[in-house]
């Protein structure tokens, strides 16, 4: 390649990193100060030393620009949401009294006051905080944050770019504050927001601010012509501004596709475009627009979801292809670094012929140095690199960790018929209300029950060495045995075991299928505090021995109520791990749901009468363009099917879902064909059941009437107003009563009190259908 001249030197940098800090610092200091052991000076002195110490880890792996403002204590949609002023008026005396309480609140929920609706962004599995937005919202600015935060990385004498969500995406993404009239669309106060989007970037270029990055990612969904005309009208207004610095307008997860062409003429001076992946497709779309003729291309060539190494001489060609398109051509992750692990060093479990397959934040960002240099300088002066690179991808396709000829023999031999269960839902239905024997409105929970600081310290001596394996099962038998006692005297209908074995509802089966890899320090933020390690799926799957069937069946012996075996779904496994990048998710869906299936299987012939295959990542993994929509939800419904279907009619199957726009896939809950499915409601206040109600959905539903993301405690009250509503919509035979989600991230007695209000609730509600 030949290389630029200096004027047109590339710099590499990224949209955004991850938070928490090598060993979740941020994590122990936010929850500290929840608890009250960390005041707010010492949290906030945490976070500025977190942010310093990662921009400069940034510049020593080679990024020339580092992002601020996209740190965060608990959500940066929240923090939009404080810049603009959005605060719901049930938060306003809360943050008026202490901003950061305030601000903890409107994420959490208090006492007495329900939080902000959480839900996925995008496609991936952080959760942000929905803003609620009225006809008389008013907007004020406050760029305390972001004018603070590029200060900090200036004063480190470091080259710096606030990133911001875009106007538009946040009006996007928001909702209709509770209580507004049915047609309200908060896109509908754009021209009354711009102003102080217009008044923040006067605030940042007074700072010091070259370049502000407006984040637009809503703009890779379909859109309307309404919707892609107000995009135009921002742009117009914001790049008119006089006292602004320069804006770079980034879109990443999928092509810009109707978009691409309004903002390329934008009065803007950069777009930052996503080229892996499906938006592979934009490099097309932009010779077709005529390119950026005297504007910033900032390319997204290294995938920033996944954790691979990355094919750099293929990053090089394209970014070839796009030297000619703009006046200049920096290099990005395809997105912000967010959503991968940190650090691929520090995983010292890993054998090293897999290590070097792995990219984290820092060894992405180092394959962003190397790409800006050779698009520089010439390839020349990166060949050790490049051939380094060569070897690790031949090393990977040619491993025998990545294919087994069983596991590819038995999903060829898939039919048809094996993903359908032989009886219908009707005759199924009845078999099971005979044999369970069920009263009207069931109570259960979804499956988890609070993970106690004895579990993990047990857990973690297991791991250690001080407790041998029987020592380790004789307490995980005591803590199953706990939990079935207190969900009998709550009068809980159905039970679960609790899974106190479980480190996480994915992990946990990752470790005991082939193909999986764990890591040790892979954690990613899934929402606030709560941190995910997402497993490495590198091979072909297959289960070499049961699962979970030891302690189900435990859990039974202790109980003539039924007790619910809890798997993880196909879908879900792929979503909440970094999946491989060189088959078609389809092929490793179903490898997968053969696996899983063998654990219903066995599951049911050890007497196990209900059993619940969570799925609460099929809306989230739901493509972002409609017409790649039909092919995913094919394949993930059969997937779904096929981990479910070899069971007799009077097993109940239920699935659960939560935190997502579930009326984009109510079709495929009804494909799902399970016999009972469970749903987040409670701060959506039930309108998944009227969706489900609309859809003409024919099976059983549990849309969720306790909030478990919150300390707060409803009262039976509440939670008796909820079922009511439910019922209106669900007839009260197939109406259940559960929480929202898992327990696992709640405290004992929140617990104990929040489902005695539920048992409480739904004997309340039955007692008015008899009367």
């Amino acid at each position: 390649m030949t290389p630029k001249s200096a004027a047109a030197a590339a710099r590499a940098t990224v949209y955004g990193y991850p938070r928490q800090g090598p060993d979740r610092e941020l994590k122990k200091a936010v929850e500290g100060y929840w608890q009250g052991r960390v005041d707010a000076a010492r949290l906030q002195d945490t976070a500025r030393g977190l942010r310093a110490a990662a921009w400069r880890q940034l510049a020593s792996d080679g990024a020339d620009e580092v992002p601020t403002g996209d740190f965060s204590l608990y959500d940066h949609v929240l923090d939009t949401s404080v810049m603009v002023g959005a605060i719901p008026a049930r938060h306003r005396a809360a943050v008026a009294a202490d901003a950061l309480d305030g601000y903890f609140a409107m994420a959490r929920g208090t006492r007495d006051v329900a939080p902000l609706e959480m839900t996925k962004w995008f496609d991936t599995n952080y959760h942000y905080l929905v803003p609620e937005l009225g006809p008389d919202t008013g907007f004020t600015a406050d760029s305390a944050k972001q004018v603070g935060e590029l200060r900090e990385a200036l004063a480190l004498g470091l080259r710096a770019r606030p990133v911001l969500v875009g106007p538009v995406t946040y009006l996007l993404l928001a909702k209709a504050a509770p209580g507004t009239e049915d047609g309200f669309a908060p896109l509908s106060l754009l021209d009354r927001l711009l102003p102080v989007y217009e008044e923040v970037l006067a605030d940042l270029r007074a700072a010091g601010a070259e370049w502000v990055q407006l984040d637009e990612p809503a703009l890779v969904q379909d859109r309307t012509p309404a919707e892609l005309a107000a995009a135009e009208r921002a742009y117009a207004y914001l790049g008119g501004r006089a006292d602004r610095p320069k804006l770079l307008v980034a879109s990443y997860f999928d092509r810009l596709g109707e978009a691409l062409p309004a903002l390329a003429k934008a009065p803007v001076d950069g777009l930052a475009l996503d080229f892996t992946g499906a938006a592979s497709a934009n490099l097309d779309a932009l010779a077709a627009a005529g390119g950026l003729p005297g504007k910033r291309l900032v390319a997204g060539v290294v995938d920033g979801r996944n954790i691979w190494t990355g094919d750099l001489e293929r990053a090089l060609a394209t970014l070839g292809t796009l030297l000619g398109l703009a006046d200049r051509v920096d290099v990005a992750a395809s997105c912000s670094l967010l959503h991968v692990p940190l650090d691929a060093a520090r995983e010292k479990d890993v054998d090293p012929q897999v290590l070097r397959w792995l990219a984290f934040a820092r060894q992405k960002t180092a394959e962003l140095a190397t790409l800006a240099k050779a698009l520089t300088h010439g390839t020349d002066t990166v060949a050790a690199v490049l051939a380094a690179n060569r070897a690790a991808l031949a090393s990977r396709a040619a491993s025998p960790l990545t294919r087994d000829p069983a596991v590819r023999a038995r999903t060829a031999a898939v039919t048809d018929a094996d993903a359908h269960r032989p009886a219908p839902y009707r005759e199924r239905a009845a078999a099971q209300r005979a044999h369970l024997a069920l009263p009207p409105l069931p109570t259960t929970t979804i499956g988890s029950f609070p993970q106690t600081g004895a579990i993990r310290a047990a857990r973690a001596d297991l791991r250690a060495g001080r407790l041998d394996t029987a020592g380790y099962e004789k307490r995980i038998e005591e803590e199953i045995r706990q939990v079935v006692s207190f969900q009998e005297e709550a009068g809980l209908d159905v039970l679960v075991h609790g899974e106190p074995e479980r480190n996480d509802m994915v992990q946990y089966f990752a470790e005991r299928l082939s193909g999986y890899l764990a890591t040790r320090h892979g954690w990613v933020q899934s929402y606030g505090t709560r941190y995910v390690r997402p497993p490495v799926l590198a091979g072909d799957v297959s289960r070499p021995a049961p699962m979970t069937v030891r302690w189900t069946a435990y859990a039974q012996s202790l109980t003539a109520k039924p007790v619910k075996g809890m798997l993880t779904g196909p879908v879900t496994m792929l979503a909440w791990s970094f999946v491989r990048d060189d088959q078609p998710l389809a092929e490793t869906a179903r490898q997968v749901a053969l696996a899983l299936r063998d654990e219903v299987r066995d599951l049911e012939a050890a007497g196990t009468r209900v059993i619940q295959v969570d799925e609460p990542a099929l809306r989230e993994t739901l493509p972002l363009r409609t017409d790649a929509r039909p092919a995913y939800l094919a394949w993930a419904t059969e997937a779904f099917r096929l981990t479910t279907s070899g069971v007799d009619a009077h097993t109940q199957v239920h699935t659960h879902m939560c935190y997502a726009e579930f009326g984009d896939v109510v079709d495929a809950i009804d494909d799902l064909d399970a016999d009972v499915i469970s749903l987040e409601a409670a701060r959506s206040h039930m309108r998944i059941a009227h969706e489900l109600a609309a859809h003409g959905y024919p099976r059983e539903a549990g849309p969720g009437v306790y909030d478990i993301h919150s300390p707060r405690v409803p009262g039976a009250d509440e939670v008796a107003a909820l079922l009511r509503t439910g019922l209106k919509a669900i007839p009260p035979e197939r109406l259940w009563v559960n929480p929202d989600c898992g327990l696992k991230t709640r405290g004992w007695p929140e617990t104990r009190a929040s489902l005695e209000h539920l048992v409480a609730a739904a004997r309340t509600v039955r007692g008015e259908l008899d009367a």
